[in-house]
């Protein structure tokens, strides 16, 4: 398989290898595309919550951006955990200096096992700086109550959120549904053209640690491989739905997903 493209991943760590940084490097590998990464810090944790959080000097995370973009240079940047201010107004500086506009932003607030990783002020800089600069967010729907004020119980609120979030200056929102409690799961995108839902069955299971993650990852590869906003996030459910599906059952608490899923798969399926 040849690489198809450059991505490059500005994310916290996950020990266990489900969720962030580790996440992702796995999804966008998976994709045929090239993972760099920046980290912002170093999470102890496992499948039944996060024990220990330590961030990544400012200097630190600015030079590795830095060294990625004037050597290697990237076709997308994904954005993950980011975990105080000083860390969003880095990032936010260094993407500006270099015009980058081709960003997925996961707006990671909350671990699955409930940890918060961000704190209301610095959810205040992801709105002021760092969602007018993606081209796409990708919010949960306990992230985009947080974000919005508005709280979420059923498709058609999902809908006037998902529209609020794209006021705060994002070209497209992909508004994850796995939170409601409904047989069927929606996921909605929003862009300036109309409203796009997605539909799948909801999968019973304990085995969905790191699914935020490597959704916008998926996304992430697929755009930078020249696929269009629909088909990028069509083709990254579908991946997200078949590694939960074939998930390998590690852990004692919420389990990791199966990344390698996409060995199986198959044409705009994949």
């Amino acid at each position: 398989m040849n690489i198809k493209s450059k991505i490059l991943i500005i994310a916290g760590s996950d020990s266990s290898g489900g969720a962030g940084i580790q996440a992702d490097i796995k999804t966008v590998t998976a994709f045929g595309s090239y993972a760099m990464t920046a980290m912002t810090a170093v999470t102890a944790q496992n499948t039944k919550g996060v024990k220990n959080i330590v961030s990544i000097p400012i200097k630190n995370i600015n030079k590795q951006i830095t060294m990625v973009l004037e050597d290697i240079g990237t076709d997308f940047v994904k954005i993950g955990m980011l975990h105080n201010v000083g860390v969003i107004k880095c990032v936010y500086r260094v993407l500006k200096k270099h015009k980058l506009k081709n960003v997925v932003l996961d707006p990671v607030m909350i671990a699955k096992g409930g940890t918060k990783l961000l704190s209301m002020n610095s959810i205040k800089y992801i709105k002021k700086l760092l969602i007018p600069l993606s081209y796409i967010v990708t919010p949960n729907i306990p992230e985009a109550e947080i974000l919005t004020g508005c709280s979420i119980s059923n498709k058609e609120d999902m809908i006037k959120v998902a529209k609020k979030i794209l006021k705060m200056g994002s070209k497209n929102v992909l508004l994850k549904g796995g939170h409601l409690k409904n047989n069927m799961i929606f996921d909605i995108l929003v862009t300036e053209k109309g409203t796009k839902i997605f539909k799948r069955k909801r999968i019973k299971t304990k085995n969905t640690h790191g699914t935020g993650c490597t959704l916008s990852s998926a996304i992430a590869s697929c755009l930078s491989q020249k696929k269009s906003l629909i088909d990028s996030c069509k083709i990254s459910i579908n991946y997200v739905n078949k590694a939960i599906s074939s998930a390998p059952d590690y852990g004692k608490g919420f389990g990791p997903l199966n990344h390698l899923v996409s060995l199986n798969l198959k044409g705009t399926n994949a």
